[in-house]
């Protein structure tokens, strides 16, 4: 129990960004994006035992992170009929010392696109930002590794056309 602890403590230490920033995508708000972090990591922590090290642990984690994600996703447009905005969610780091108007535009413009893109295309969308391969991608997605990679090209080619629309 010790040894599992130890090694839930130091996937999450490495992951708890990345896992944070993909349950702000499906969630409406940082409240609710804090309260399905919180599931998150209690799905994680009872599924601890399961892990069999065929993947990375942080692979695994994304997996239960996306699956949590979009249970929660399912049960909250059922239950209140509303649409997930993305209006909260830090799609890329722009440091405050950068005060270029146009990175602000572009910034915005992404964010609107994003929110456009279906479940699945924002899970990659999410991964692909978090910088992971398109077989850890796969992994996670359980998709292979070249319809990744055929999914990548065709949501930049759609991000692309969409944000060059808006500005």
């Amino acid at each position: 129990m010790e040894k599992q602890k130890t090694i839930f403590l130091s996937a999450l230490k490495e992951n708890q960004d990345k896992l944070y920033r993909i349950c702000s995508i499906y969630s409406d708000d940082n409240e609710d994006s804090k309260d399905l972090y919180q599931e998150v990591l209690v799905n994680i922590w009872k599924s601890m035992s399961s892990f069999k090290g065929n993947s990375s642990i942080g692979t695994w984690m994304f997996r239960i992170a996306l699956n949590v994600c979009l249970r929660f996703k399912s049960k909250y447009t059922k239950n209140q009929n509303r649409f997930i905005r993305l209006d909260s969610m830090t799609i890329i780091n722009i440091s405050s010392e950068v005060e270029d108007e146009n990175n602000d535009e572009k910034l915005i413009a992404l964010r609107k696109c994003v929110k456009k893109l279906n479940d699945g295309e924002k899970a990659i969308v999410a991964l692909y930002l978090e910088g992971l391969a398109d077989r850890e991608i796969s992994d996670i997605l359980g998709l292979s590794e070249n319809h990744i990679a055929v999914k990548i090209k065709r949501i930049k080619s759609k991000l692309f056309n969409c944000i060059n629309g808006i500005l």
